[in-house]
C-alpha cells in the first residue's frame, strides 16, 4: 500500500514561503529539490494573496522551471488540495528526470491576466529580482 503521494510544488507552498505551513501541518516532508521538463511555462497570477505562481504544460517554447517534491501522506491528500483555490488544481507534473508526479498546475484561462515569468526559471528566482 502507499503511504504517501508526492506533490510538486512550484510557488508559494515551497520551503519558507507563505504557504509551505499547509504542507508541514499535513505532515508533510520535503523530498527533493529539482526542475520541471522543458515543457512548461510560469506566469505571475493576478489577484492572489499571498502572491501565486501558475504553471503550464505546453507544446512548445517552454522551459524548466525550478520546484520542490514533498511526500504527503495519503491519508491527508484530500485536506491539501481542498485548500486549492481556482485556478489552481493538481495534475500530473513531468520532473527533469522523467518521473511523473502529482503537482500544482493552473488552468488556461488564468494567464489572460498574468506575467510571464518563464524566463526567470522558477518563482524564487522572480521574487528575488
Amino acid at each position: 500500500m502507499i503511504d504517501f503521494v508526492h506533490i510538486a510544488v512550484c510557488g508559494a507552498h515551497m520551503s519558507g514561503l507563505p504557504l509551505n505551513e499547509q504542507l508541514v501541518k499535513l505532515g508533510g516532508r520535503l523530498i527533493e529539490k529539482t526542475t520541471t521538463s522543458a515543457n512548461y511555462r510560469l506566469y505571475h497570477l493576478a489577484d492572489f494573496h499571498p502572491p501565486r505562481p501558475g504553471m503550464l504544460r505546453v507544446n512548445q517554447q517552454g522551459g524548466m522551471i525550478a520546484l520542490e517534491v514533498w511526500a504527503l501522506p495519503i491519508s491527508r491528500y484530500g485536506a491539501f488540495v481542498d485548500l486549492i483555490p481556482a485556478p489552481l488544481g493538481i495534475g500530473r507534473v513531468e520532473l527533469a528526470d522523467g518521473h511523473w508526479v502529482q503537482g500544482f498546475l493552473c488552468e488556461h484561462y488564468a494567464i489572460e491576466k498574468a506575467q510571464d515569468i518563464t524566463a526567470y526559471g522558477g518563482w524564487r528566482q522572480y521574487l528575488a529580482r
